[in-house]
């Protein structure tokens, strides 16, 4: 199902504070990696609202997740307290890790392999 106009904006305006709330809270560097909001999705009834997290250089992502996660209860109280006048209801929080980062660097090496093996098997004409 396609995301409608009220969605998009509701999910924009989500995003944009809670890039803020991530600055404030310290939580843009964690464990020496860096933690950004790639892009947040929310259903159709506006009470759920999914946040992809993009890590990059973090040692170990699960544990990375589990200490955003812990601090959910704060992040929602801080939005709660920026977004109160422009929705009836502050959406359920849920975060997820947005690997598409770590594929592109996957699929990067995979070619670069590739051209590799390619170049190391032409012969070259006599």
């Amino acid at each position: 199902m396609e995301e409608g106009k009220r969605q998009r904006q509701v999910a924009g305006a989500l995003q944009e504070q809670l890039n803020d709330i991530f600055r404030r809270l310290n939580l843009g560097m964690i464990d020496g990696g860096m933690v950004s909001i790639s892009s947040v999705k929310i259903t159709p009834d506006l009470l759920e609202a999914r946040v992809y997290l993009s890590l990059f250089q973090v040692k170990d992502a699960a544990i990375t997740m589990k200490k955003i996660e812990a601090k959910a209860w704060e992040i929602k109280k801080e939005l709660a307290d920026k977004m109160k006048h422009q929705l009836r209801r502050i959406p359920i929080l849920n975060f997820y890790n947005d690997d598409t980062l770590d594929y592109v660097f996957k699929m990067e090496q995979v070619f670069k392999q590739i051209n590799e093996e390619d170049s190391s098997n032409t012969i070259p004409n006599e």
